[in-house]
């Protein structure tokens, strides 16, 4: 394993246009992230020489250097340690950069940083939903039966493994209330309580609407309908911004000795009253107009919605929009109760890992073949960066080759009417968000994710390779 030195990451420095060029600096699990002054005098040539330099690339105003998990902490300190750079949190730099950007940009960054902190609890409950789901998934091992019903005994354990699987989606708003109000500066912990008031049992569930009549308070000869938001996205996050924005407002001009007396009860009441008589159904019929849109388009052509969201997803991800893309996942599964693009998302991942795995056959130098192997079984288990950005762009055909893979498989699934009810991990073990009875043709999705990058970039390189120009 490469050991982290004063060399390397002096190299490191010099390479991105020495202590001079960098304002700010801060890391985060895999990559050293730079605010720079010029990105255009950075010599990537000399980064990818560099023993530790897994890749580097650019992203919303950040240039970023991938080391790797846990070696990126050394790295990190090293780099203190030489130069007198100014040491910021990621939240921070985040903040400087987002000055920068335009305004697609910053709502595609409000949305990862909204729905990035709470993606652990929604992969967690995933995972289990899928885990519950072979317990008591028809046919899997036996002909016509369960797990639960060969053996009774299960069932208790299916059934708790159902509800904690569920909590996080039935109380999404929740989750989603807290990292609003905490993005938008107000205080995180109302947001949970924010979120609890759309989803309050006394509501009637958003999934009865038009299944049952709801009851009305009458505001001054207003109704006002007393259903709930469950699952729902935007309904939170605009009560979250209206929350914030009146809290930071009354915490202005409300005498300290009062503000606790004052500001939450205050701020609350406003804004869950503005949620229930207008945030709340003016944004739910935008939502639903969406999702209506989105699955109109994917119905028109499954197959080539499948092979142009494959195809393109890896691009997505280099610009940062996928993000974009939790929530739509988020707002499908809480609408329509299923989403098509969370299994190509899965495979498009697993494309990036069997691309890089065949650099690893295609390159003669021993450091990139090993960056190459580790980062190939890092995407097969779901984390895609250094795959994509320490192999698959830096040898260009790779990465194209990936999206072919991940454009055919996504056709296939979508084709085959693959759906996903949950959000779980990704890369090989991504089977287990599928619906039953999809299993069969996602594996062969995966087959196809697998092996045709394989496959593609491995020709391609050994015949590059004979020209001396196959390495990256």
């Amino acid at each position: 394993m490469v050991k982290v030195t004063k060399k390397n990451v002096a190299a490191i420095i010099a390479a991105i246009g020495g202590e001079d060029n960098i304002n700010m600096a801060t890391h985060c699990i895999s990559r050293l992230r730079f605010q720079l002054k010029d990105e255009s005098i950075v010599d990537e040539a000399a980064l990818k020489e560099i023993d530790i330099v897994r890749g580097n690339f650019s992203s919303n105003g950040q240039y970023q250097v991938v080391i790797g998990q846990g070696t990126v902490d050394k790295a990190y300190e090293e780099l203190i340690r030489q130069t007198n750079v100014k040491e910021v949190t990621t939240a921070e730099l985040k903040e400087e950069n987002a000055k920068k950007l335009n305004p697609l940009q910053k709502i595609v960054k409000m949305l990862a940083d909204v729905f990035i902190p709470i993606l652990p609890a929604i992969v967690a409950s995933g995972l289990l939903l899928g885990i519950n789901n072979v317990l008591v998934g028809v046919g899997i091992f036996v002909e016509g039966k369960s797990l639960v019903d060969m053996y009774p005994n299960l069932a208790g354990i299916a059934g708790m493994i159902s509800m904690i699987a569920g909590t996080a989606f039935a109380f999404l708003p929740a989750l989603v209330g807290w990292s609003a109000v905490k993005y938008f500066g107000g205080n995180p912990l109302m947001g949970i309580v924010l979120g609890l008031v759309l989803v309050n049992p006394a509501l009637m569930s958003a999934y009865d609407i038009g299944v049952k009549e709801p009851h009305y308070w009458n505001f001054f000869g207003l109704e006002v309908a007393q259903i709930g938001y469950q699952g729902q996205v935007l309904p939170v996050l605009v009560a979250a911004w209206v929350y914030a924005t009146i809290e930071k407002g009354l915490r202005r001009v409300i005498p300290d000795a009062f503000q606790l007396l004052i500001v939450a009860p205050v701020t609350l009441l406003v804004t869950s009253a503005l949620s229930l008589i207008a945030i709340g159904p003016i944004t739910l019929a935008i939502s639903n107009w969406i999702t209506d849109g989105i699955v109109s388009l994917s119905n028109v052509s499954p197959m080539i919605t499948g092979i142009l969201f494959g195809a393109c997803f890896a691009l997505l991800v280099i610009t940062g929009m996928h993000h974009a893309f939790l929530a739509v996942n988020l707002q499908l599964i809480s609408t329509t109760g299923r989403t098509m693009f969370w299994p190509i998302q899965a495979l498009s991942d697993t494309a990036q890992g069997s691309a890089a795995l065949a650099m690893a056959f295609v390159t003669r130098d021993k450091k990139n073949r090993s960056i190459a192997l580790t980062s190939a079984l890092s995407a097969y288990l779901g984390i895609t960066e250094p795959a994509m950005f320490g192999v698959n762009l830096r040898a260009k055909y790779a990465f194209v080759c990936s999206m072919i893979g991940a454009g055919l498989a996504g056709g296939f699934i979508a084709y085959n009417g693959v759906i996903s009810q949950s959000i779980g991990v990704s890369g090989l073990f991504s089977i287990l968000s599928i619906t039953r009875a999809g299993w069969s043709a996602y594996a062969i999705g995966m087959v196809i994710a697998i092996g045709v990058p394989f496959v593609l970039t491995f020709i391609i390189g050994l015949a590059r390779r004979k020209q001396g120009n196959a390495g990256f």
